[in-house]
């Protein structure tokens, strides 16, 4: 038993570093345009305050030295994207993030962990910090609700990262098995969620997702027919060509 949740555990590293990286045509497009666009932060400000609490618990119980290093590395990875779009941000949103940081980020999780380390002893001190990891996973993997409300507002999954929703259903799923074997609860709880999250954006996609070339097809036929009528295309009909 102890041999399969090792090997779970393995496994549960890799879709993980491929979920935390996963993010990185965003960035890449965000560098491209040198603006963040419609994307959210919160989901990366939620999941660094979710690997930092992680990164605790796995280092104060025993055996747990996988969930450590893993979410180790998120935060990590988190902290170089938050940069980035700090970065590229537009003033206000700017304002509104570094705000979310440091309450968040900085805030909360020093005093979570003053708290754990110095007024808590032995299996309490694991419970709340469990307690605590388990209730903002639930966040992190619910923070992408806002992107999800974009797509089906716009009808568009195109602020809506497909390997993204992909690497959390994994992830979940993963986790909650190695959770089961363990016999780890408050990881258990935190990642079913993941779970079902993830599938729900899954399905989101299935059902909004359009390929490039219908987009081309639509393009071509609405510069068509500004043509025929004889009037001078919008400005959302250029932003469709450029987008195009």
């Amino acid at each position: 038993m102890e041999r399969l949740s090792l090997i779970i555990g393995a496994l549960g590293n890799i879709i993980s570093v491929l979920l935390f990286l996963s993010p990185v045509g965003v960035f890449q497009r965000i560098l491209k345009h040198r603006s963040t666009e419609e994307f959210e932060s919160l989901p990366y400000i939620c999941t660094l305050l979710n690997s930092s609490l992680w990164t605790y618990y796995g280092i104060i119980k025993t055996g747990e030295f996988l969930v450590a290093t893993i979410n180790g590395f998120g935060v990590v990875v988190e902290i170089v994207f938050l940069t980035l779009f700090l970065v590229f941000a537009p003033p206000r949103i700017r304002a509104k993030t570094a705000m979310l940081i440091g309450i968040l980020d900085v805030g909360f999780l020093a005093a979570a962990i003053l708290v754990c380390q110095f007024l808590l002893q032995g299996n309490m001190k694991i419970d709340i910090t469990g307690f605590l990891g388990a209730g903002l996973n639930v966040v992190m993997y619910g923070s992408p609700l806002a992107a999800m409300k974009t797509v089906v507002g716009t009808k568009s999954v195109e602020y809506m990262p497909f390997l993204l929703s992909l690497f959390v259903f994994l992830n979940g799923g993963v986790w909650t098995c190695y959770a089961v074997l363990k016999k780890d609860w408050f990881l258990g709880v935190a990642n079913v969620a993941g779970f079902f999250l993830g599938a729900a954006q899954l399905i989101l996609y299935a059902i909004y997702w359009k390929p490039k070339s219908s987009k081309n097809t639509a393009s071509k036929d609405s510069e068509h027919g500004s043509q025929h009528e004889h009037l001078l295309p919008s400005s959302s009909h250029f932003r469709e060509n450029n987008e195009a």
